[in-house]
């Protein structure tokens, strides 16, 4: 086994695990600990882009995250990281006809009361 920070060969020591269970290693020539195979961290890109195409069909973060095995959050995060990859909407320069649906406002408050 090699020091991947000075290339030494000798003087590598056992120097405990990682929180992942991993050996970590100590090189006695320059003093730097390293990990020789870290573990993976995070889901694999399949399964995040099926928490996207569920999304996407209309199934909630929860049911989701509950499907795939996965925190429901680790699901928000992925939805938001592609949509912020995808290209701005195109947006007409001029606009010839507006329509609106209807919409309903109050102004301080209702002029009906939920009682009556």
């Amino acid at each position: 086994m090699k020091c991947p920070y000075c290339q030494n060969a000798s003087q590598q020591t056992k120097a405990g695990r990682n929180v992942s269970g991993t050996q970590r290693y100590r090189c006695g020539a320059c003093q730097k600990n390293y990990t020789p195979e870290p573990k993976v961290h995070g889901y694999d890109e399949s399964i995040r882009y099926q928490a996207v195409r569920m999304y996407v069909d209309g199934i909630n973060f929860r049911r989701i995250g509950r499907q795939l095995g996965v925190n429901h959050q680790s699901v928000v995060n992925w939805v938001r990281a592609y949509v912020h990859q995808l290209p701005d909407a195109p947006v007409p320069k001029t606009v010839d006809t507006l329509e609106l649906d209807e919409l309903f406002t109050f102004v301080e408050q209702k002029k009906t009361k939920f009682t009556s």
